[in-house]
Parts: C-alpha cells; structure tokens; sequence
C-alpha cells in the first residue's frame, strides 16, 4: 500500500509539475512571441546570440523550445548555422540557471503568487494581464508541485526500497545516467527532470554522486527532445539540432566517465548535496558553451549526414494538395481546398519571413528564391480555379458553395500578397541596397512591428 500512495503523489506530483512548466511557457509565448522573433533574427554575432539563449530559456522555461525556434529561424534562411547553435547552447544554460531559481525555498510565495495571478487572470481583460497572471499561476503551480514531490519522497525515504535503489544505482552510474535521459525524454522537460531530482538528493534520499549521474543524463536527454520533435524539419534545421545533441552528449559522457573515477563523488565541502548538483549543471552547460568554436568543425560531418535537398528537387511545400480523387464528394473536395490554400499560406510565410532582412542586406540569391516561391504561388492558385470549377456544385449546400467561394477569394488575396512581397518589397529592397539608403532606428522598428504582425495574422 505504501508503494501505490508513493506511485500516485509521484505521478500527481510529476504531472503537476510539467502542466505548470508549459503554462509559464504558454503564457510567454504569446505574450512576447513577436518579440522573440525580433530578437532571434536580429543579425547579432555567435558570441552575443549565446545570452540572448540564455535569456529565452529562463523565460519559456525550456531549452528544448530555444532550440526548435532556432532551428525553425536555421530552416527558414533567416539565421546562419553558427548562430542559430549559439541561440541553443545559450538555451541550454539558460535552463540550467532557472533551476537554481526555481530550486530556491520560497513555499511562502505560493499563496501571494495564487492570489495575484488568479486576479490577473480571471479579472482583467487586457491580453498582456491575462498572459502575466498565466505565467504567475504556472510558477505558483512549480513550486507546489515541488513541494509534493518532496512530501512523497518522505514516507519512501524512510523505507528499505528507495535505499536498495540508491546502492544499485551507485554500483552503475551508467545506468543512472540513462535514467536521467529517459526521465528528460519522456518527460520532454529537462528543466522538470532535473528539479525532480536536485529535490531528491537536496533530501538525501538519493546520493550526491547518483543524482550528478542522473543530471548528467538528463544533459542528453534533453538534446535528444528536439531531435525526435524536429525529425520532420528542414535539413538545415536538423544540422543545428544534431550538432546539439554532439556537444552535449559527448560533454556527458566524458563528465560521467570523470565522474566515475572517484571512488565517492560528494559535493564541496559546506554544500548542500541539492545546490551542489544544481552547481554542476550550470558549470556543466557553462563549459558546453565555451565548446562552441568546435561546431565550425562539426559542420562538414553534418552537412554530410544531412544534406540540403537538391535544387531542383520541390520542397514538400511545393506539391499540391489537391486530390482529383475527391471531386465526387463535395465533403472531401471542400477539405482537399481548405488544405491547398492553408499551403499558400505557408509559402508565403516562407517569403515574408526573410523581408526585413533583405531590407538590412540585400542578397540577390535570396530575392531569386522569392520569385521562385512566387511562381508556386500563382500555380497554386491557377490550380485552386480548376478543382473549385470542377467540384460538384450540384451536390453542394448553399453553406458548402458559399466556403468555397470563401476559400477561392483568400487564395486570390493570398496570391496578391505574393506579388507584393516580390514586385515591391524585393524591389523596393534592392533599390535601397544600390543607392545605399538606411533607415532611422525608429523607421526600423516601426517596419518590423508592422512585418511581425503580418506574420501572426497569417
């Protein structure tokens, strides 16, 4: 019976703990995605990329979500590979050094953070207060999450099972550290992980030397999460998500096997066993980060494992996805359209994406590319006239003919905003860059609000 009550505070506990981390995520996220966007594509050095990372992660509460977005930033052209791996590395402190925050005794906050978020929420209507008391509540949420772990842990503590572990996982720290990585793994939250376990060993309910086992795994698993969530990505995507995953698992390894030299690791000398462990995970990813002049020569080996699709080859985004097969059904049909215009959509994200940069150095190759998408654009919507004039209209209801119609304008609005994108902006781009004009600081501000809000409406 006591092993079932464990089992159930354990996954309450667990579970609670991820709900609130994806909260403050969510909350931020929406609050200053635009914002996040700005920074990331800003054209800053690898050096100055690295804090900015670090900063990400502290405010979306994940390294695995830092480093998708530069990925995604990678993937898009907007970012160059050296940068968009600094952005992750940086990500991957950031991290480390919000659990040293959220690691901290602060349960008397809980209620004060309950109250104000919950006011914030619930009662006012501006989004900006809403999304504040959101990401208020979720860091209420952590905490108390935190605290039931560590209210779970304590019957346990004191029977003959979690000792039996602690002395097997202590004899193998090896598979201590693929513990960790399947805890980040399955847990898809590094920083969850790792706060469950510095809560563990802070009770010396685990040894110091298990739970740095169990950290160091966690380093990798945590790599290991935008690997799996980003496997369907762009190649170049996939090269800053690899390299990644290089750095840190070799760096894990190679502190595991330094680790396992000592006959008994135990943390300094007047250190608490928890924040010595949150230490090592912060000097750990710090070191990772000095790494980063390694990835210049990790790239050859990755552009080798995953190479750029030839040119002429079309980009998934390229192929229609209009199905002859479905004209009979006026359900099917309808659905076959809504998706071919979706994909205009995301062309033309494609294209506006890289406008402001084009704006700050033009690059003929880029604004070819523009054309290129353009092109797919208009074919896209020549196509999107023949299936709707060949749908059943016969068998369609007025509700049915009036989407239709609905889809066919958005898909002639869509393929006009392409147009400006390359018969003006690129244009207007390239004049700039001949007779090297520049803007004033708040004339660039101004375009790029203007340039991120089209991007969300889209």
């Amino acid at each position: 019976m006591l092993i079932l009550s464990f089992l159930l505070q354990l996954f309450g506990a667990t579970f609670l703990l991820l709900f609130a981390v994806r909260m403050v995520r969510t909350g931020i996220e929406r609050a200053f995605g635009s914002l996040f966007r700005r920074l990331l594509t800003g054209g800053q050095s690898p050096l100055r990329l690295v804090p900015l990372g670090t900063a990400l992660a502290i405010v979306l509460q994940s390294s695995a979500a830092v480093t998708l977005l530069a990925a995604g930033f990678a993937a898009n052209g907007a970012i160059a590979f050296l940068p968009a791996v600094a952005i992750v590395l940086g990500g991957d402190l950031g991290s480390a050094l919000l659990i040293q925050l959220l690691s901290l005794e602060v349960d008397w906050l809980v209620p004060v953070f309950l109250t104000l978020g919950g006011v914030l929420f619930l009662k006012t209507e501006r989004r900006s207060l809403k999304q504040a008391g959101r990401i208020i509540l979720g860091v209420a949420f952590i905490l108390i999450a935190l605290r039931f772990l560590r209210e779970a842990i304590q019957p346990i503590q004191d029977s003959g099972v979690l000792p039996a572990v602690s002395i097997w996982l202590e004899s193998d720290p090896l598979t201590a550290f693929f513990l960790g990585a399947a805890l980040a793994f399955v847990m898809h939250s590094s920083v969850a992980a790792v706060l469950m376990v510095v809560t563990v060993v802070g009770m010396s309910a685990l040894p110091f030397g298990v739970g740095a086992a169990i950290v160091l795994g966690a380093n990798l698993g945590s790599a290991l999460i935008p690997v799996w969530l980003g496997r369907g990505m762009a190649p170049a995507a996939r090269r800053v998500i690899w390299a990644n995953l290089a750095l840190r698992g070799t760096a894990a390894l190679i502190t595991l096997a330094a680790i396992s030299f000592l006959t008994e690791a135990q943390p300094p000398q007047g250190w608490g066993p928890g924040q010595a462990l949150v230490t090592l995970h912060i000097v750990f990813n710090l070191i990772v980060v000095l790494a980063l002049p390694i990835v210049t020569f990790l790239q050859p080996l990755l552009n080798a494992i995953a190479p750029d699709a030839p040119p002429d080859a079309a980009p998934p985004r390229h192929i229609s996805a209009l199905d002859a097969t479905a004209l009979a059904s006026p359900a099917r049909s309808l659905a076959s359209l809504r998706r071919e215009v979706l994909r205009m959509a995301d062309i033309l994200v494609v294209m506006l994406t890289p406008v402001m940069d084009l704006y700050r150095s033009y690059d003929s190759e880029a604004g070819r590319h523009l054309r290129k998408e353009d092109n797919a654009i208009n074919t896209a919507l020549d196509d999107i006239r023949r299936y709707s004039a060949s749908m059943p209209h016969d068998a369609m209801s007025k509700t049915q003919m009036r989407e239709m119609r609905a889809l066919v304008d958005y898909a002639i609005a869509l393929e006009a905003a392409g147009d400006i994108v390359v018969k003006r902006l690129s244009s207007l781009a390239a004049e700039k860059n001949k007779s090297g004009l520049k803007f004033s600081v708040p004339g660039r501000e101004e375009l790029t609000l203007i340039h991120e809000r089209v991007l969300a409406n889209l």
